[in-house]
């Protein structure tokens, strides 16, 4: 693990970078979008259109059909391929979205957008996956992960100082949407310098092409290393894919199943509490810029919790580091929603985001270490895609329980979640630390 792969690491995750800053501006906009007039902060009715659980759904809905709908792509077209159109695609929609006046159009381009940022996040994860050694995997991870997550800070401070304004008479949460697409100028000279998948292409016949990658990377090991690599067993001919079908078969059945499960709860507590947590203490009688100011600290920890886990992210099992992380994200959440003075406020939420960041990581690789090459991405993004639709309903859920139940109604409902989610992968999960993912794969 040298320089050379290092570097495409961060490639990948800088293409991540901009996809995270589209996905999680949600919650630290809703604020302008209901001091706009666009949007409501509660929802008239379970699942009313006028709401901001309507936004956040949006593009969580979007983001299901991006995953189940396309995840495939990435295991037809190429991991390199799809890593650009996609990133193309959510920029653009994002634009259009800044320029909305109604709900309709609002939630309309947030769909279309979530559909973009789908399909790059399952793209990139594949990627990572097959590119690293397994000793690193989870470090590797965590690194991306760390990258991805520092652009958290970046919009909570924008919206900070943008939403409670509006320059040159435009709206301040339409200047944070425009800044993150300035994405688009990098895209091209991402997609210069990360090449294809050498496993993507070995699997679809192109031995060549894999062989003349292969070749150029360990050419490139081997000037960081300043000698030959050290000998290889020999590889293992990729097996033709069965289809779709296969993910309910064999071993991948109880995998299947595992992971749709801790989707579905796991979604509630990462984007209840990120989507959430400005107009959550806006309901709680706390202003605007207050709120925005107590987000902003509380997001500068984002990129502390993978960085934080990649310290043992290969030296204790995966599948146990991730139910624990998912523990203390339901109990640090009933702990932030039990409290109304700043400083625990904030404790708490840097807990609940460190707790929230550390499990994003795991679950990232975890999930990619699960499933062959031949359909690492279409079975990825089919079991993502839970976590996708769970938030689409979970939005008008929460918004439900702030209206009856106030902060610490949504915080136990969010805590229930989190138990459903570890529980699923402390009983079902396999391990996978430091396996190669053939052998992990059967």
């Amino acid at each position: 693990m040298t320089r050379t792969l290092w570097l495409r690491v961060i490639l990948l995750s800088l293409g991540g970078f901009f996809e995270f800053y589209d996905l999680m501006f949600t919650g630290y906009i809703a604020p302008g979008l209901v001091k706009s007039g666009i949007l409501a902060p509660t929802t008239p009715g379970l699942f009313g259109l006028a709401g901001l659980a309507s936004f956040v759904a949006a593009l969580f809905f979007g983001l299901f059909i991006g995953t189940i709908v396309f995840g495939f792509a990435a295991d037809r077209f190429g991991r390199r391929t799809i890593f650009t159109f996609s990133l193309l695609w959510y920029t653009a929609a994002s634009v259009v979205m800044a320029f909305q006046t109604g709900a309709f159009g609002l939630d309309l381009w947030r769909f279309i957008s979530g559909i973009g940022i789908g399909v790059e996040l399952v793209t990139i994860d594949t990627y990572l996956a097959e590119l690293v050694p397994r000793t690193h995997r989870g470090r590797v991870f965590a690194v991306n992960q760390v990258v991805q997550f520092s652009v958290v800070p970046i919009v909570a401070f924008l919206a900070w100082q943008l939403v409670p304004i509006t320059p040159f008479g435009f709206d301040g949460w339409r200047w944070v949407v425009l800044i993150g697409s300035i994405s688009a100028v990098f895209v091209w000279w991402i997609r210069l310098r990360v090449p294809e998948s050498p496993r993507w292409l070995a699997s679809h016949g192109k031995v060549m092409a894999a062989e003349q990658a292969i070749s150029a990377l360990e050419k490139s090991v081997e000037a960081d290393l300043r000698g030959p690599l050290p000998p290889i067993s020999a590889p293992e001919l990729p097996a033709p894919s069965r289809g779709f079908g296969e993910i309910w078969q064999g071993i991948y059945l109880p995998r299947t199943l595992m992971l749709i499960l801790f989707n579905i709860f796991e979604a509630v507590g990462f984007y209840g509490f990120t989507n959430w947590v400005p107009t959550v203490l806006i309901n709680e009688g706390i202003a605007v810029t207050q709120s925005l100011q107590y987000t902003f600290i509380i997001a500068i920890a984002a990129p502390f919790g993978p960085l934080f886990g990649a310290a043992f992210a290969d030296r204790c099992e995966r599948k146990w580091l991730l139910a624990a992380s998912a523990l203390c994200v339901g109990a640090f959440g009933i702990a932030f929603g039990a409290t109304r003075l700043a400083a625990p406020l904030i404790l708490f939420g840097v807990l609940v985001t460190l707790s929230n960041n550390v499990m994003s990581f795991l679950y990232h690789t975890y999930q990619a270490e699960l499933y062959p090459t031949r359909i690492r991405a279409r079975a990825v993004g089919f079991v993502y895609s839970w976590s996708r639709l769970s938030t689409v309903f979970s939005a008008f859920f929460i918004a439900f329980f702030l209206d009856r139940f106030g902060s610490a109604g949504v915080f136990g409902f969010i805590a229930g979640c989190m138990l459903v989610a570890a529980l699923s992968i402390a009983l079902l999960g396999p391990a996978t630390t430091n396996r190669r993912l053939e052998a992990i794969s059967g």
